[in-house]
């Protein structure tokens, strides 16, 4: 059963089902709620103290984001993705980022000598989520890598995409998120695998280095794959070391 994702309060505003949404996303992204773990409507709607239709919107919204998996019988589950999925993920976020990037190339410099679509505000603003961002994944802390990483790509492609690139592009990212934490959290030591060059990429959107850009993304997306290749030879060993006492 998930935990109160509110620290004990009432949800209460008027925009039960978007809050009831975010709170299950970061019990999922915190690893509170794991995969393959089920609850109904009602339990949710007990758990924070509102009624069954919002809470059931809420879900049917977190199904339709690839989060959730919904059985009539039996309620809600948290998807279970695989490596396999994970590999998808990265790749796919891979194809679409670089089309973004070719856009943002040819948009060249502004009139006011700023790169490309990224005003200053916009520069500050991502440069601190990139900071943060960093400073986490070097500390290997997963609770605030987490929230600073989406924000920062979330920003990033905001300025560089149209909103429905961009939403695309932060549920990829958010189910990358829900496949890893699980597994970086019983990884005795996961800081190798926390990718932390978030700032790299933000001092390249500042010199309007497109393809530096993207020669830092593809570092990332490098580093990702080879852990997806990690947990296959992990889960390969861990079949065989199963058959083999099976026999």
């Amino acid at each position: 059963m998930p935990g109160n994702g509110s620290g004990g309060t009432a949800v209460t505003r008027s925009t039960l089902r978007q809050q009831i949404a975010d709170a299950l996303r970061d019990e999922v992204l915190a690893g509170r709620l794991s995969p393959g773990q089920e609850f109904t409507v009602r339990q949710i709607a007990d758990q924070y103290g509102v009624s069954a239709t919002p809470v059931r919107e809420a879900l049917v919204d977190l199904s339709a984001q690839g989060l959730l998996d919904s059985d009539q019988h039996r309620g809600f589950k948290v998807h279970e993705f695989t490596v396999t999925d994970y590999r998808m993920m990265v790749e796919a976020r891979a194809l679409v980022v670089d089309g973004v990037f070719h856009h943002y190339e040819r948009s060249g410099r502004r009139e006011d000598g700023g790169p490309g679509p990224f005003d200053v505000q916009t520069l500050v603003s991502v440069r601190r989520r990139a900071e943060e961002a960093a400073r986490a994944a070097r500390a290997g802390d997963l609770d605030i890598l987490i929230g600073y990483d989406l924000r920062f790509w979330r920003e990033l492609s905001s300025a560089v995409a149209n909103r429905y690139v961009s939403d695309f592009l932060h549920r990829l990212r958010v189910q990358a998120w829900v496949f890893a934490v699980p597994r970086l959290r019983s990884d005795p030591d996961p800081s190798p695998w926390l990718w932390s060059g978030h700032e790299k990429i933000v001092d390249a959107v500042t010199r309007g280095d497109a393809q530096g850009v993207r020669d830092e993304i593809v570092a990332c997306n490098t580093h990702e794959l080879a852990w997806a290749d990690r947990l296959e030879r992990r889960e390969r060993r861990g079949r065989h070391g199963q058959e083999h006492q099976e026999r």
